[in-house]
């Protein structure tokens, strides 16, 4: 309070000593006036300068401060983009078909088409077709022969900076992108494996190219360098593209479709509206998005969800023609729906039989056409219907997915279908018969059981019975005594038959039908593979292997009791004394007559064999793996070799010997190799 009190008495006194000075300055001269005015002149211009001064450190922080900031943007832009690119290489094929290899003709199947240098080109699983303006064959490349091994999905054109010269771009599964220019075929390859499998491509206006891949999201290629589009589009099962380079639409297998604009990423699932979270198809016309389900189709119009059309019918591709959506459907034909009906509501679409699946829609030359798995198809206007200007050939072999191959005493080849039956080819390389009924669908094993002159087929509905012509004679299942109608594997033992199972082992004799599952010691009811030798049969299942005889199980190896690496079995070969186990997993293993396991330096690790695709034959092991090709071991040289060039695919699922050749199946077709090609690798 006292400070306080001497504060109040001291502040007075200030005032007035200002006043009277200020009282004395004005009685002074005028050249003391003058003087005083310039005096405070210049104080004022210090104070400005000091201002001035103050305000230049200011700006020049800021500056600095801004330019680190700027800087550590560019350098974070840097490092993002850094960490966005991929590894790739761009090589130019050169390859030669080798002599040794020769493909076994099947049906053409179609999987897109598109217009390039004024030809139509059709690819497939199995190649690239090259027609003419009046649809006649002009080329074919096959995969595996003059293509990398990998079947092609998808097509796009356009152009690549630094190239005067459009190209045609070829989305593969497991090979990246092939590009062709008329002439030559290139490969881009990334490094990583999860961006290789391309699903889609879309070539933009400003020469950039798209690849849609089925685990990796969006990727961008600009002709020097391969990165990730858009953080936000990464890490995507993508199924489809469409858009430019401003406004893209991506469609997803299951998160529902992605709109990318003005640098920012919408996402559109069933919460939104969406019919199915499933994309199938996409198609753009100005400022309409259309997204393709198997629930119907979604129209957007300025990037919101307007309606639903084709509601209840799988969309399996689009196109936009004038005031009409055409919609290609799985089995039920084509629909053109009337766009200009209201929001609401449409009018009843004009349907179109087409027999098989329709993949794309096609404006060329006026004509629409539609390309479906087994052909290309040209609307009739007059006719109201389609008719197909281009088929699937001629063929020896009924489809192109193997499962099982076998050769009879008379030189004739057994061919098992994923889902298509049998053939029976003669020696002379024609088709004697097809197989394919509500039993003989899904063929999984095919023995020769030269004894009793007939062919035990192993399917998903029973074990068929065909006699020494061919003709399929009885079929077995739970009635008949086995475990399960489902058949996994079957093997010849000395008095019987033993048919696996996924819920067991039956085995059949003179006396009838006895089975054995966990409860009788099996290691595991999923039986995949069986191989009989000396007396003993291997069982390889999903938790291990068993050994039985005589009807009892003697032993079981797991992970955990033994050197096996991979509990899943899914092949077994019996090799002199010992056995060849194939894995899911862990690749092939031997396991000899003292019951040690024995690993292989390349071909023990971490890749599957295909169930029942390992087969011994003279002094080499053949065996077939899932994205590997094909196996080969040298017993003599103790060595393994691996081929996938001149394989229609890298998944080996059959294979047969017979006289100087290998008969490989594929998921992709099947070729015949001489051994003295494989000798020479």
């Amino acid at each position: 309070m006292a400070l306080f009190g001497k504060i109040l008495v001291i502040m007075p006194a200030i005032r007035r000593k200002r006043r009277v000075a200020g009282a004395v300055n004005t009685h002074k001269s005028p050249e003391a006036r003058s003087a005083l005015k310039l005096s405070r002149f210049f104080a004022g211009k210090r104070w400005q300068a000091g201002l001035a001064t103050i305000g230049l450190a200011a700006a020049l922080l800021a500056g600095v401060s801004f330019w680190r900031a700027s800087q550590a943007l560019r350098s974070a832009a840097r490092q993002a983009a850094a960490e966005s690119q991929v590894p790739f290489s761009n090589a130019r094929l050169d390859r030669q078909p080798p002599s040794g290899i020769d493909p076994i003709q099947s049906p053409a199947l179609f999987s897109d088409a598109i217009q390039f240098q004024g030809h139509l080109y059709l690819s497939g699983p199995e190649g690239l077709y090259e027609f003419d303006s009046d649809l006649r064959p002009v080329a074919q490349y096959r995969v595996g022969l003059d293509l990398p091994p990998y079947q092609l999905v998808s097509l796009a054109a356009g152009y690549l900076p630094n190239s005067n010269l459009p190209s045609l771009f070829i989305a593969t599964a497991g090979g990246g992108v092939l590009t062709f220019d008329g002439k030559n075929f290139r490969q881009i390859l990334p490094g990583p494996a999860n961006c290789r499998d391309v699903t889609a491509v879309h070539a933009l206006s400003n020469r950039r190219l798209l690849l849609g891949t089925s685990k990796a999201g969006v990727l961008i290629y600009d002709g020097k360098s391969l990165g990730g589009f858009h953080s936000r589009l990464s890490n995507l099962p993508v199924s489809a593209l469409a858009g430019n380079d401003t406004d893209l639409w991506v469609g997803t297998r299951d998160r529902g479709v992605m709109h990318w604009h003005a640098g920012q990423v919408d996402e559109f699932s069933e919460a939104q509206g969406l019919p199915d979270p499933q994309v199938l198809s996409l198609a753009v016309a100005g400022d309409a998005a259309y997204v393709g389900t198997p629930l119907g189709v979604a129209e957007f119009v300025n990037g919101r969800l307007i309606r639903v059309l084709a509601k209840g019918y799988i969309a399996r591709s689009l196109m936009v023609s004038g005031d009409t959506l055409e919609v290609g459907t799985v089995d039920e034909g084509t629909l053109e729906i009337p766009l200009r009906a209201g929001s609401t509501s449409s009018a009843r679409p004009a349907i179109h039989d087409v027999d098989s699946e329709v993949l794309r829609f096609l404006d060329v030359d006026s004509n629409t056409l539609a390309l479906a798995k087994n052909g290309l198809y040209r609307l009739n206007p007059t006719a109201g219907g389609w008719e197909r200007v281009i088929g699937q050939g001629t063929s020896l072999l009924t489809d192109s997915n193997i499962a099982a191959l076998a050769f009879d005493p008379s030189n004739r080849l057994w061919v098992g279908y994923f889902d298509r039956g049998l053939d029976v080819l003669a020696s002379d390389g024609s088709r004697l018969t097809h197989v394919e009924d509500e039993h003989v669908f899904c063929v999984n094993r095919i023995v020769y059981d030269a004894e009793h002159k007939q062919a035990l087929v192993a399917t998903a509905n029973g074990l068929a019975l065909f006699d020494a012509s061919g003709r399929e004679r009885q079929v077995l299942g739970r009635a008949d005594g086995l475990i399960s109608n489902h058949v996994t594997d079957v093997a010849l033992e000395k008095n019987g038959i033993a048919v696996a199972t996924p819920a067991g082992i039956t085995l059949l004799d003179s006396s009838g039908a006895r089975s054995l599952y966990a409860f009788q010691g099996l290691v595991s009811n999923h039986v995949y593979a069986l191989a009989a030798s000396g007396g003993r049969l291997l069982a390889g299942t999903l938790g291990g292997l068993s050994i039985v005889e005589d009807g009892q199980v003697m032993a079981n190896f797991t992970t955990s009791n033994s050197g096996l690496k991979r509990n899943w079995i899914t092949a077994l070969a019996p090799v002199g004394g010992d056995w060849f186990v194939g894995t899911y997993g862990a690749g092939i293993l031997r396991f000899d007559s003292s019951g040690h396991w024995q690993t292989f330096e390349g071909a023990t690790g971490p890749f599957e064999v295909n169930p029942n695709a390992l087969l011994a034959e003279g002094h080499r092991v053949y065996a077939g793996t899932r994205g590997r090709g094909l196996m080969v071991y040298d017993r003599e040289r103790e060595r393994w070799t691996r081929l996938e060039d001149g394989l229609p695919s890298t998944n080996v699922t059959a294979l047969a010997v017979h006289g100087d050749s290998v008969y490989v199946g594929t998921d992709n077709g099947m070729v015949r190799i001489s051994k003295d090609f494989l000798a020479s690798q």
